[in-house]
């Protein structure tokens, strides 16, 4: 069924919503904090790469974060990103999130309170009839400066299925047009999503007329499989970062839903606004402005990912790179080959990568160079 959503209109059924918290979650990350030109920097990127829902900061957490979003709200036009600030139920943060975002062309006002018995009982000190009120007054308050609203349970993968289910359902009659039910710790496994994002669709009335969203960190390292596993459940909008930063061991990876989407269509059949190409030069925007670079094998964006040493490897990629290569590196804007010369290169990868160095070797030659190469690599790798 189509949706008719007050900041993208009517939505076709199988489009996902890419919502990025690279400047909000992934600021979080010690040692990750951006200024306010890197913040605007970094939010052109996001723009450019088809980011759909840009949550730009937490205004109440400081000045700093306040300028962040306002600015970054008075940067874009009505076809530019959505842009997010986050909340908590308090009415002063509620209010200063408005304010942050009031300048968007397009703006939505993110709020959240935990509902796992463990948050509500040690963090935050109330009982569920009392959260469920902060759930009904925090969206109330943020759809009168917004039609836009998203909510947000949470820790909501540990949270009583029953009570969970009457909170979405408070969350939708006061207004909220986005539910976001979080992996906030990362506990959950892919068949977790699918129970909960499916009790959800059949048991909460009106819970088919909004945006279902799954917002998965990574510290069993499944966000992105328990974020595939969502989509494939009925969620219409993933929330993610570049990179996968994010507290403790990060957030579902932008690029590696995006990338997994496209090269598994035939199993999820779904469409999304991101510009695949531009997917390379954001992660490695975002790796400077941070000082932490990605780890040579993460997917799709390391160094390594399209990187191949074996011989059997180089030489089955110089005769169809599908045999080794699942995606095409300019798919997300590498376009030089990476044959690594290693120990464990064959004669095939060897006169390749002379060819392009302009030797051209006779047979003799070639084995020759390729026996006192082997010797170089075991020295030197």
């Amino acid at each position: 069924m189509a949706i008719n959503h007050p900041s993208f209109g009517k939505l076709a059924d199988n489009r996902i919503i890419m919502f990025d918290t690279t400047l909000r979650d992934g600021e979080q990350s010690p040692g990750f904090s951006m200024n306010l030109q890197e913040k605007l920097r970094m939010a052109e990127a996001l723009a450019e790469l088809g980011i759909d829902v840009m949550e730009a900061g937490f205004p109440i957490a400081s000045p700093g974060d306040f300028e962040s979003v306002q600015s970054i709200a008075e940067r874009f036009s009505k076809d530019g990103p959505v842009i997010c600030g986050l909340s908590r139920t308090a009415p002063a943060d509620i209010l200063r999130a408005a304010e942050a975002v009031k300048p968007a062309a397009r703006k939505r006002i993110h709020t959240f309170v935990s509902t796992s018995p463990l948050h509500m009982r040690v963090k935050l000190r109330l009982e569920p009839e009392q959260v469920l009120e902060l759930v009904t007054s925090s969206v109330g308050l943020a759809r009168q400066h917004t039609d836009d609203v998203e909510w947000s349970a949470e820790d909501g993968t540990r949270t009583d299925p029953d009570f969970l289910c009457r909170c979405v359902e408070a969350a939708i009659k006061a207004g909220a047009t986005t539910i976001n039910i979080p992996d906030t710790v990362g506990y959950a496994l892919p068949e977790d999503m699918t129970r909960i994002f499916t009790m959800v669709r059949e048991r909460v009335p009106g819970a088919d007329q909004v945006i279902l969203s799954a917002h998965n960190h990574n510290d069993l390292g499944l966000a992105v499989a328990n974020t595939l596993a969502a989509i494939r459940a009925g969620v219409r909008q993933i929330e993610a970062t570049i990179n996968g930063i994010g507290e403790r061991a990060g957030n579902a990876s932008i690029e590696e839903v995006v990338m997994a989407l496209r090269t598994r269509a035939d199993a999820i059949p779904v469409s999304n606004g991101i510009v695949t190409q531009n997917i390379l030069k954001t992660s490695r925007l975002l790796a400077t402005i941070t000082g932490f670079d990605v780890q040579p094998n993460k997917a799709i964006v390391g160094r390594n990912a399209f990187a191949h040493e074996s011989g059997i490897h180089q030489d089955g990629v110089l005769k169809n790179v599908e045999t080794f290569e699942i995606m095409r590196p300019e798919d997300i804007g590498l376009t030089q080959k990476n044959l690594t010369m290693g120990k464990h290169s064959g004669r095939a990868a060897l006169r390749s990568k002379l060819h392009e160095l302009g030797y051209e070797l006779a047979d003799n030659q070639l084995n020759d160079v390729f026996v006192r190469f082997k010797a170089l690599a075991d020295r030197k790798k």
